[in-house]
């Protein structure tokens, strides 16, 4: 029977409900790609954009996965942020993500333009300090971020941020004027059909069994074979099992989000006068918007090891009223979560399986803008331009200490020592 995306407010309001084949017989092309995520297509469209023919295989449907129920906005850097990278790395290494830590959100909306996809794109997005440590932090990551070229932001104090957001929570903000929000569903939607009108080839509920490594790669399902020049593994948290050297180096998390009624236009003006997207500056964040047909969509929390909690509504509705306090009563429509893939040092993994099987994967809940930069260097690595993927292939992958029966509890610890000092404001 085949699978069905789950009870989202994104699902409930996509564009394109229809269901690709199934996967049956054996098939050759020049690139088999594994999930039909972001990651995969941008890989898919940067590649068949070339000429090259490319088939994806999805296990369940597009977008099925943290690409289509995600919080819908655009982030830009990695989750953790160019100056960990020199410190941590060299600043040579820190010079070069910084020269691609702003490229996906242009990559997205080059995408959006160039296919017509409709998406909900709207301008603007603010990370909001919650006390003047946090501010202060916003005040280094600008300059941070305007040493790398990137400049298209402004700092809000405690006044200028109320009129971008209704509410008292905040000391102040920084706005990036080249951040932004959309539907993650309908964009990744709008990107397989791109896909597939530059004649790729997408097959859904096909999952893959079996890598089979070599000289001419190949990828099996329950009812078929793609054998290809290259493979890409792009499944990050939904790989089930399919690669174990891979899912030791990562954990899965789950996210929390919820969709209210459609409010007044009173209500989404005093909340979110500029309609731009908003996270704060806590480890463990909110982060909200409002949906096209002007719903307050929140977000937040961090389940790990993927756990779905009972009550996604019970985790979510109380911040949501911290927030905005006027919308007690205010029917939750939607309540949803998702699984996104941590890695130990929050830095995405990206590398070779031998000379011809790519995988990406990890972006720590940073993957908007990487994903759709992560699809340009794997492209341009197998065409044979490999050097900005071997920056990111550089990095080291360390799996979690503890091994299976330990990571998930001293991951919490840890988030639950942050999570205090942000409650304490230290």
């Amino acid at each position: 029977m085949p699978s069905t995306h789950i009870n989202s407010y994104y699902a409930a309001s996509a564009n394109d409900t229809n269901v690709r084949p199934t996967l049956q017989g054996h098939v050759k092309t020049d690139v088999c790609i594994i999930g039909a995520g972001f990651t995969g297509m941008s890989t898919a469209l940067h590649l068949a954009e070339q000429g090259y023919k490319v088939v994806v295989l999805e296990g369940s449907r597009i977008g099925f996965g943290a690409s289509g129920r995600n919080g819908g906005q655009i982030v830009n850097s990695y989750s953790r942020d160019i100056d960990f990278i020199e410190n941590h790395y060299g600043k040579e290494v820190g010079a070069q993500m910084g020269q691609m830590a702003f490229e996906g959100g242009r990559i997205l909306r080059r995408f959006v333009d160039q296919y017509n996809i409709q998406c909900d794109l709207k301008e603007g997005g603010i990370f909001a300090a919650c006390n003047s440590r946090q501010f202060d932090d916003l005040v280094d990551r600008k300059k941070l971020w305007e040493a790398h070229g990137h400049t298209q932001l402004e700092l809000l104090d405690g006044n200028q941020i109320r009129q971008h957001v209704g509410t008292e929570r905040y000391a102040g903000g920084l706005i990036d004027h080249s951040g932004g929000h959309f539907h993650p569903l309908n964009l990744v939607l709008g990107e397989a059909a791109a896909v597939e009108s530059l004649g790729g080839v997408i097959y859904e509920n096909s999952p893959a069994l079996r890598v089979r490594e070599g000289d001419k790669p190949a990828v099996h399902t329950e009812e078929g074979c793609v054998e290809a020049d290259y493979v890409l593994i792009a499944g990050n948290a939904y790989l089930n099992g399919l690669l174990p050297k891979l899912e030791s180096k990562a954990m899965p998390c789950g996210t929390q989000i919820i969709a209210t009624e459609p409010l007044s236009e009173g209500i989404q003006k005093r909340l979110l006068p500029k309609d731009n997207c908003v996270e704060d500056c806590n480890y463990l964040l909110d982060y909200f918007r409002l949906s096209g047909d002007g719903r307050l969509i929140y977000g937040g929390g961090v389940t790990y090891g993927a756990r779905e909690p009972e009550k996604v509504e019970s985790l979510i509705v109380p911040n949501m009223l911290k927030t905005f306090p006027e919308l007690k009563g205010t029917q939750v429509d939607y309540a949803w979560t998702g699984n996104f893939l941590l890695t130990l040092m929050r830095l995405p993994q990206f590398g070779r399986i031998g000379g011809n099987v790519y995988y990406a994967q990890g972006y720590s809940g940073h993957g908007i803008t990487c994903t759709h930069l992560a699809g340009k260097v794997i492209s341009d690595a197998i065409r044979g331009q490999a050097e900005r993927f071997d920056i990111f292939a550089s990095l080291p992958q360390h799996k979690f200490p503890g091994g299976r029966a330990l990571r998930i509890p001293l991951t919490a610890m840890g988030a639950w020592y942050y999570n205090l000092r942000d409650q304490l404001g230290i």
